[in-house]
């Protein structure tokens, strides 16, 4: 065979086997001879084969020899990820007809180099792209999904400010999780993000890119780069990768609703930055072999030892992401022993020239980052669609290769061969150990140790008579002993029945069963009849036994209890001793010297058709693992990232584990600068062109923020206007006389000359008219001046006034200060409460009780009007240095929330005690959001946030409910009501439950997800699939980013009184539900 040929051959086989393992994933099968027939009846397209292999009466015609060998060399899809390249000296196994099909080999990559050469595009990814296409369009005539709805930025720029240095989060464009996972992955690969950032196209493609693979791969770079820049020095919390996702989706032609494959994704990002690198790296070395720090980086070589029909085999081949199956297996050792070997392997290593056929893997060079691809899905034949598999798969943080390399082949199969042993023991011990704990020839079985007790307990018991019925009374109720009897009648019963004649000998008129009795026959009372009466013994006893047979046996059962006992023990001993010698089999130092540590895992949660990917990653710097979900960037725990990754009891589990090699720190590594010798980081690690181009998107959101500022000055300024103009307004219809003597120094403030008069107050303090709140308020003014008036002879007005409000501010404090029951909040009754709870300045209040004794209302006696003018004009003269007049507006407006926020907290509630779920969860929503902001500024300023957020969750839960009844009605009118729940109150919630991490909100988000999941599995029709299908990403988008919300409900105006009276009813209504019920 010629270089060429063999050449040709291994391209070849390459594109084979990558066709192969396309066809596998699709459709799941793992047969080598169905999916090769497929290959051939459908000349190559994978569209037609996937249809050909779904085929329910598919027949699998016999494959001759010949095409069998061709396959068998390199028919493995763990190894082919990235291509293959076969070793020279591998052993031709293709037998007389290899010229032939060298021949057909020749013309088909002629075929394929003349398209490459016009295109730039090879068959395997026009192959991936007619798959694609054709799964689209299978999903837009079966689905008919509608866009997913995108997560808007808050208007605010401040909550899109990043935070110190917090890392960048990226954005979810649309259904692109599964982008942000990958790339925040790579991001933090160090080394990675050096080569990305330092990257710069050739020289000669400045001008024109020579195919169309330049034309999209240099385009992407440049705008990976440019991400990669605005995620290192950026000032915002997140960016938008939009640019970078939709040349990706471009390449794919794939629509946006249409959630991508990951591991197909993985696979064309590394091979386009491959084929980046690859073009700089031949401009950069021209006349050497030039090296790609692609391959590098992310590619290894194993061997592939094998014997087929007795003949040997090697075969050298490159892999990139290495995948593994997941079902059947516990942890990650298992799935990778069995990667390992495939077949009979016994004649590799044995002297015999056996007739049976297999393969080991051997790694001969493992990348600096290894990848392992956790293949959790699978294809249903029987439902003609993906299902996910939830089985648990445990992974270590540390990972040691020793025991897959090549050059520990020998010893590797030392230490195999003697596990292999021991759980062939193991196996022994562990059927000896269960005939011990189940014990028993019939359907139910016991531990033999527990039997030979209760056979001693038995003997032990003494006898009471010689018939368990002998000694019952006739008249009791013969309980458990016969299944036939009855419960005895009542007294009453017995008294007015007729006696019958008996079966027994009569003793009394009350033992014969009456008529009743034998009517009630059928009646069974499973949980009243089998109930022992007090009077018989607790357990059945020999009726003869002899003292020396006793003794025997008691001493028999004694010595085999003992017996049985040591040997559960030793058996139970055995076992524990033989799993820590499996589990210590490569624990020795020998077989620790390549260490890989879990740098990144990536989890999907969901099904096979719909769900949502995030990442977690270590920070070796913080020494904690991160969690990338979109734009959300948080710490994270190991505890977090097994309870989402390892899968087994919930939808989440992990697809894709990143190792890199612990004796490689240059991965992970800072750059340092070779002048100064200090760490680069942020902006100084950008090259000059990233550097403005970072810089330039900073200005601009600086400038946002300066926008957003003013904009927000003016519309202070215009407020504050309009109260100035209205307080001038009330002032100059109103003549008011002024007090000659100056007032007391009361340490108070007041707005400038035109704001010096009081402004309009809110309703709890002043109103135009006397309504009730006024009333209320008036009231405590006057009682207020009437016991300062009665304790002091000075009949001064501003005397009596200074009096009055020592009095009212000592009446308010005592109820400041006083515990009181959740009913009774005295803030409610008075904004003086509500001050002194929160240590408001001295002048606020101060200047808030003297607007207070100020009303106009007053001046119904000349008493009070002469105190309401020297209120008035203390307020007059008050200077502008005095009190901050922003503050003391701001403490009013606090309080004018505090009460808002009580309205929206009792309509709420007083909504969900109704079960007026739907009306009630706006109310709570904006009850809990406005409570937080307030409880920001001081723990008495809103109420119990506990409290609020029970019974937010717990009405998120009871629509859940609601909606999913609805959805199982199949009703169409119900369905759509129950999916217009969901889309419109409960999904758009989610995200203020995910935001702050609570343990009982993530719990209940968790339920209501797992609610709907579990549909999946279920058999229903076909619309109900189809909008299940359409509602399901929406409810597992994990995105923290507050959607757009309904607009607060509209609120009623409340009198202090009202609002009181209502709120200690509400109050005292929930304190009643038993604390486990909130």
């Amino acid at each position: 065979m010629t270089v060429e040929q063999n050449v040709l051959q291994q391209h070849s086989q390459k594109h084979q086997q990558t066709l192969l393992n396309q066809l596998r994933e699709i459709t799941g099968t793992t047969d080598v001879q169905l999916l090769q027939q497929a290959l051939q009846v459908s000349n190559g397209d994978l569209a037609e084969a996937v249809a050909f292999l779904t085929e329910k009466n598919a027949k699998v015609p016999q494959q001759d020899e010949t095409t069998y060998y061709q396959t068998s060399q390199v028919a493995s899809d763990r190894y082919i990820s990235v291509g293959s390249q076969a070793d020279t000296n591998v052993i031709d196994l293709t037998g007389d007809d290899k010229d032939d099909l060298q021949r057909a080999i020749a013309l088909s990559l002629e075929e394929s180099s003349r398209a490459f050469r016009e295109t730039g595009i090879t068959d395997e990814e026009q192959a991936i792209s007619r798959v694609l296409e054709a799964s689209i369009a299978e999903n837009k005539a079966s689905l008919k999904r509608t866009h997913t709805e995108v997560w808007s930025d808050s208007p605010n720029p401040h909550d899109r400010k990043r935070i110190d240095n917090c890392p960048v989060g990226l954005k979810n464009v649309g259904n692109t999780c599964w982008f942000s996972a990958v790339i925040q992955s790579l991001f933090n690969l160090l080394e990675f993000q050096r080569l990305v950032l330092n990257y710069s196209p050739p020289a000669r493609v400045h001008d024109l890119p020579r195919n169309q693979k330049e034309h999209r791969n240099l385009p992407f770079m440049q705008e990976l780069r440019n991400l990669f820049s605005l995620m290192v020095g950026s000032k915002r919390k997140y960016v938008d990768p939009s640019r970078a996702v939709e040349i990706l989706k471009d390449a794919f032609k794939s629509s946006e609703s249409q959630q991508q494959d990951v591991s197909e994704f993985t696979h064309k990002l590394l091979d386009w930055l491959e084929d980046a690198f690859q073009m700089k790296a031949e401009e950069d070395r021209e006349g050497e072999k030039p090296k790609n720090p692609m391959v590098e980086l992310f590619y290894g070589r194993f061997l592939a030892v094998g014997v087929l029909e007795g003949k040997k085999f090697e075969n050298t081949e490159m892999f990139g992401q290495y995948p593994l199956q997941v079902n059947g297996f516990k942890d990650l050792h298992e799935c990778l022993e069995a990667a390992m070997i495939e077949g009979e392997i016994e004649s590799l290593h044995s002297a015999e020239n056996s007739a049976r056929s297999g393969q080991e893997h051997w790694f001969t060079e493992l990348p600096p980052v290894l990848t392992f691809e956790l293949s959790r899905f699978e294809f249903n034949q029987a439902l003609g669609r993906p299902e996910k598999i939830h089985n648990k798969l445990e992974f270590p943080s540390m990972l040691y290769m020793d025991r897959y390399m090549d050059r520990n082949r020998e010893i590797t199969r030392i230490k195999r061969e003697e596990i292999r042993r021991l759980k062939e023991h193991l196996t022994l011990l562990q059927q000896r150990l269960e005939r011990y704990l189940s014990y028993g020839s019939g359907p139910k079985r016991f531990p033999l140790a527990d039997v030979l007790q209760y056979a001693m307990e038995f003997a032990s018991s003494k006898p009471v008579c010689t018939s368990p019925v002998e000694d019952i009374d006739s008249s009791a109720p013969p309980g458990g002993t016969t299944g036939q009897q009855l419960p005895p009648p009542s007294t009453a019963e017995q008294d007015s029945l007729p006696p019958l004649e008996s079966s027994g000998p009569a003793s009394g008129p009350t033992t014969a069963p009456t008529v009743a009795q034998q009517q009630r026959v059928p009646i069974h009372k499973p949980f009243t009849q089998s109930r022992l009466p007090p009077d018989l013994p607790m357990h059945p006893a020999p009726r003869h036994i002899t003292e020396e047979e006793l003794r025997v046996l008691e001493g028999c059962l004694h010595r085999w209890r003992s017996e049985v006992e040591n040997d559960t023990r030793d058996l139970q001993g055995s076992i524990t001793r033989i799993h820590r010698t499996i589990e210590l089999m490569y624990s020795d130092k020998s077989m620790m010297q390549v260490p890989y540590r879990l740098h990144a895992v990536l989890v999907h949660e969901g099904q096979a058709n719909a769900g949502h990917y995030w990442a977690y990653i270590y920070d070796p710097h913080q020494r904690c693992w991160m969690k990338y979900n979109d734009i959300a960037v948080t710490k994270s725990s190991w505890e977090e990232l097994v309870r989402d990754s390892f899968g087994g009891y919930r939808n989440a589990s992990a697809y894709c584990l990143m190792y890199i090699n612990d004796k490689k720190p240059f991965l992970i590594e800072e750059e340092f600068d070779k002048e100064t010798g200090q760490i680069l980081s942020g902006m100084d690690k950008l090259p000059p062109d990233l550097k403005q181009y970072v810089k330039e998107d900073n200005e601009l959101f600086d400038k946002e923020i300066d926008e957003w500022d003013t904009l927000q000055a003016c519309k202070a300024q215009q407020e504050k206007l309009a109260l100035a103009t209205a307080a001038a307004a009330a002032s100059a219809a109103s003549s008011t006389s002024t007090s000659s003597s100056s007032p007391q120094p009361m340490s108070i403030d007041s707005s400038p000359p035109d704001n010096a008069v009081p402004q309009q107050d809110p309703e709890y303090m002043e109103q135009p008219s006397p309504t009730n709140d006024s009333k209320h308020l008036q009231e405590d003014t006057e009682r207020a001046i009437s016991r300062a008036a009665a304790e002091h002879e000075e009949r001064n007005p501003e005397a009596l006034l200074d009096a009055a409000i020592k009095l009212e501010y000592a009446r308010l404090l005592r109820f400041a200060q006083e515990d009181t029951t959740p009913e009774n909040d005295y803030r409610l009754q008075h904004i003086i409460v509500y001050f002194i709870q929160n240590q408001a300045p001295k002048k606020i209040m101060e200047r808030t009780l003297l607007t207070q004794f100020a009303d106009r209302n007053l001046a119904f006696d000349e008493r009070c009007k002469s105190i309401m003018n020297v209120a008035r004009a203390k307020l007059d003269l008050i200077k502008p240095e005095e009190v901050n007049m922003d503050e003391y507006e701001m403490w009013h407006q606090d309080y004018r929330n505090f009460r808002e926020t009580t309205v929206f907290m009792m309509t709420g509630l007083e909504l969900f005690q109704k079960t007026s779920y739907v009306e009630a969860l706006m109310y709570l929503i904006y009850s809990y959001q406005y409570n937080k902001e307030l409880l920001s500024k001081g723990l008495y300023r809103g109420h119990d946030e506990e409290l609020l957020g029970h019974y937010r969750r717990e009405c998120l839960l009871k629509l859940n409910e609601q909606a999913a009844a609805m959805f199982e009605s199949g009703e169409e009118p119900e369905v759509t009501t129950g999916l217009g729940i969901m889309n419109e109150l409960v999904v758009p919630c989610i995200p203020l439950l995910l935001i702050h991490d609570t343990e009982r909100d993530l719990l209940a988000v968790e339920d209501m997800r797992n609610r709907w999941c579990s549909y999946l599995g279920q058999e229903m029709e076909s619309n109900l699939q189809e909008k299940l299908t359409d509602f399901l990403p929406k409810l597992l988008d994990c995105s923290t980013e507050i959607k757009n919300f309904h607009d607060p409900p509209k609120l009623p105006s409340y009198s202090t009184l009202e609002l009181c009276e209502r709120f200690s009813r509400i109050m005292a209504a929930i304190s009643r539900v038993p604390t486990e019920g909130r």
